[in-house]
């Protein structure tokens, strides 16, 4: 079976998700999420892009991702590819790690933007593993919300800011009442 050419926008960012193999675990300590992003920042070397949100669920991963001069597809095969043979070799496993090729959305708009980024931070939630985002260590939104983290040179957290007034504090809590506006929705659901 043939498989469907990948469009490549570089101006444009992208909805990325994977996901394990059978729905299996992608991470299962910290060390695995942590090895995640040294390979995030490897691949960025050589072939740099954007992320402007993100979030390492247990089983799988969004990633909010923009790349100017290389292909999503080749970025994302240089991810996967390196995270699957670090995986089997801790693990002492052999095969697929990962379900299937990634799934890439294109983001259209400055509203989709917003609006993905906002699903992804809320991922946590929904799964049930924080009452709270900025609480959950493996997501972006710990940079929007205080603003106080380690340097990662890909995220660009301006990209969803930018279209908020104010100073960049300012533009911060905007954001963050845009996210948890749904929140309580996740938290308390309305039964019918």
């Amino acid at each position: 079976m043939v498989r469907k050419l990948r469009v490549w926008l570089p101006n444009h960012f992208y909805h990325i998700v994977s996901r394990g193999n059978r729905k299996d675990l992608l991470f299962k300590d910290d060390k695995d999420y942590r090895v995640f992003f040294y390979i995030l920042e490897e691949v960025y070397e050589t072939h740099p892009f954007e992320i402007s949100s993100y979030c390492l669920l247990s089983n799988h991963y969004h990633l909010q991702l923009r790349s100017k001069h290389f292909p999503i597809s080749k970025i994302m095969a240089f991810i996967n590819k390196r995270y699957a043979t670090y995986f089997n070799s801790r693990y002492e496993l052999t095969g697929h790690v990962f379900e299937k090729r990634y799934f890439g959305e294109v983001l259209e708009t400055v509203g989709d933007l917003l609006e993905v980024s906002r699903y992804i931070h809320l991922n946590p939630i929904k799964a049930g593993l924080s009452n709270r985002a900025e609480d959950y260590q493996w997501s972006s939104y710990q940079y929007y919300y205080s603003g106080q983290s380690r340097f990662l040179p890909y995220l660009k957290t301006s990209v969803l800011l930018e279209g908020y007034p104010g100073t960049i504090m300012e533009k911060r809590e905007e954001y963050c009442r845009y996210v948890n506006l749904l929140r309580k929705e996740l938290l308390n659901p309305i039964h019918l």
